[in-house]
């Protein structure tokens, strides 16, 4: 049982005359066996909270900065109204400091039978895995005087990703990446390695692009073009090591070295 603040005002405003006018034993039990009464029938008439039934939906991934959203469906199986306050508790880096107070907690009323849905706002300060801790409903009886309170683990995990700042960049290399790779109709000559044609030497080519069996075969001098590499196969190594640890700016050296 959990007594609220209403509960302490009456008690106080119901005692004080009492212990003024007439200090007694018999006056303060006069005053407060009425309002105890009425704390255990509050208490019986709020809706249990053991039988409540909740669901997540939402978000399971999230770059470092954004906001990520995960609902909460919270169903009143119970014949009775539930007005209740709920605090859906995440690790403290799962909110920028000082937001976890407001973002965390809930109000809730709900009719017996009927089921409301609730979001928490995420905004992770680290990357990794966030795993809420557990979901705490205090129930209130119709009087406001006494509520039932209990805990529900519900299992849910949002993936915290590195920001990727340089993601802006990422449509213009796709595409050259398409063209290097073949997959985009697009003729480029210049400077490379591999074997593009065959044309007519031009004074000012490098006499080191000439082939001579070409030219011995035509009537012309013929030089090679050459075009960038084609289907070659790029490794990205990326060291995991200790000193992976170390920080530039805010951020691990790891994630600067991925971005």
């Amino acid at each position: 049982m959990a007594l609220t603040g209403r509960t302490a005002l009456l008690a106080a405003l119901g005692s004080l005359p009492v212990g003024i006018l007439a200090p007694s034993w018999t006056g303060m039990l006069a005053v407060n066996a009425p309002l105890s009464l009425a704390i255990l029938c509050d208490y019986a008439l709020a809706a249990p909270v053991r039988t409540l039934r909740f669901t997540r939906s939402g978000d399971t991934s999230v770059r470092l900065g954004d906001a990520a959203k995960v609902d909460l469906m919270v169903t009143n199986p119970s014949e009775r109204r539930l007005r209740a306050d709920l605090r859906d508790a995440w690790p403290p880096s799962s909110w920028l400091p000082g937001a976890e107070q407001t973002a965390s907690r809930h109000r809730l009323s709900i009719p017996a039978g009927e089921r409301r849905r609730l979001t928490t706002v995420l905004r992770p300060t680290r990357r990794g895995d966030r795993r809420p801790e557990r979901i705490t409903v205090r129930s209130y009886g119709p009087l406001g005087l006494a509520a039932r309170q209990g805990n529900h683990d519900v299992p849910w995990t949002v993936r915290v990703l590195p920001p990727f700042t340089s993601r802006k960049h990422l449509p213009s290399r796709l595409a050259r990446l398409r063209e290097l790779d073949g997959r985009t109709s697009v003729l480029i000559r210049g400077q490379g390695t591999e074997f593009d044609s065959l044309r007519d030497y031009v004074p000012g080519d490098d006499t080191r692009s000439i082939d001579w069996r070409a030219t011995a075969r035509r009537t012309t001098v013929a030089v090679r073009t050459w075009r960038p590499e084609r289907d070659r196969h790029i490794l990205i190594v990326l060291d995991t090591g200790r000193t992976s640890a170390g920080r530039v700016g805010d951020v691990p050296r790891l994630d600067a070295a991925m971005d």
